[in-house]
């Protein structure tokens, strides 16, 4: 580990830290139902390809329409951490019951972006994020590594799994409650008042929409990692080693997403996003045109690179861009826009994959991969800044 990035990571306030181990036992818990998931629709439930794609981007969706008003909440309230114990306490109840649905710890998001951003000192805002992500991933790659193991025990019972996914969620909740210490309420926040209005929205600035426009490039760019987990099972890996993937993808993303963030803090953010875009063209190549399990493998792990290079780095630029009253609600906002754009795209991957193979989905992503890095550089020559600079 590089000097700077050790002075960076311990500069991370210790909220930070805690956040980062809440969202860890979080993500263990929904990975191992998520790692499962598709296989369990597509080969118990009998859906089809292009019905999981719909699924998965519908879920993504709702969960980030509604990260619009838990946002805003918790600028008007100008408490988030509750609000987040709220979402993540009973989407560890329904975590057995509801697999597939959207969980309310997903919907309280925002606010927890938004905490991060009120508790890390903008000059390490690009290492509170990267260490947040790592952590997250951690507990991403963890999770199918559980599910293969309860797979083992429990004799392929995958709804059995899915009940035992409710004890990490459990603990995400007991370290949220008494380990993150809330700063005071941010500046600016106003009495509650419904519905949410026009003003909070265009109030966030331009710089911000900015943002948002090359979050939804980014997601159009990539869809859901369903399709990951399908191609795998499509070149012949073992249902019972398919959480494997996940487990590849999320490792790499971990080793990654600390580095780059605090990488971030020292440069234009922009450059180290158009990386991110070329590694994803790579990976699509790799998964489109190897179809053998160590290819499928190779093209996993580089759009593990992909997301650590680039997923903490866009939480960064909404936190530079947003006041510091409207964080809340710019963190809903563009999880708005992702989910939305993730919807289209995992539609039309599950279009492609069921009418023209699988091949043609991950050419497809190539294509809107390669037209983001156009457009990502053209703006950056065009407005060239430093660190924190907007698209």
């Amino acid at each position: 580990m590089s000097a700077p990035l050790r002075t960076g990571l311990k500069a991370v306030p210790r909220s930070v830290w805690a956040i980062g181990f809440v969202s860890m036992f979080m993500d263990i818990s929904s990975e191992m139902i998520h790692a499962l998931l598709p296989v369990f629709l597509v080969t118990g439930l009998g859906a089809s390809v292009a019905l999981v794609g719909l699924l998965e981007g519908v879920a993504e969706a709702t969960a980030s329409i509604t990260k619009v008003f838990s946002g805003w909440l918790s600028d008007r309230l100008g408490h988030r951490k509750w609000l987040a114990v709220a979402g993540y306490g009973l989407g560890a109840l329904t975590k057995p019951v509801f697999p597939i649905s959207v969980t309310p710890w997903e919907v309280f998001g925002a606010p927890r972006d938004a905490l991060v951003a009120d508790i890390a000192p903008p000059p390490i805002r690009g290492a509170a994020f990267g260490l947040r992500q790592s952590l997250d991933t951690i507990g991403a790659f963890a999770g199918p590594l559980v599910a293969m193991a309860l797979m083992m025990v429990l004799a392929g019972n995958i709804r059995a799994v899915f009940a035992w996914a409710v004890v990490p969620a459990v603990l995400a909740v007991l370290v949220l409650v008494f380990a993150v210490r809330e700063p005071r309420p941010v500046e600016g926040v106003r009495r509650l008042r419904l519905p949410i209005r026009g003003g909070d929205v265009l109030a966030v600035g331009g710089g911000f929409w900015a943002v948002i426009a090359l979050g939804a490039v980014f997601t159009m760019a990539r869809f859901s990692e369903a399709f990951l987990v399908l191609r795998a099972q499509d070149v012949g890996l073992a249902i019972a080693l398919v959480p494997v993937v996940m487990v590849v993808m999320n490792l790499v993303y971990s080793a990654v997403a600390a580095p780059a963030g605090s990488l971030s803090d020292r440069m234009d953010r922009r450059w180290l996003l158009v990386l991110g875009l070329a590694v994803l063209i790579a990976a699509d190549v790799v998964l489109a045109l190897v179809a053998t399990v160590p290819g499928v493998l190779l093209g996993v792990a580089l759009w593990g690179l992909h997301m650590g290079l680039t997923q903490g780095l866009l939480a960064a630029l909404v936190a530079d861009t947003a006041p510091s009253h409207l964080r809340g609600t710019a963190f809903g906002l563009f999880n708005l826009a992702s989910g939305a754009t993730l919807l289209a795209a995992s539609v039309v991957a599950g279009l492609l994959w069921a009418r023209m193979g699988p091949e043609a989905t991950f050419i497809a992503g190539a294509v809107f991969a390669l037209l983001a890095t156009i457009w990502l550089v053209s703006m950056t020559l065009r407005h060239p800044g430093r660190r924190n600079a907007t698209p």
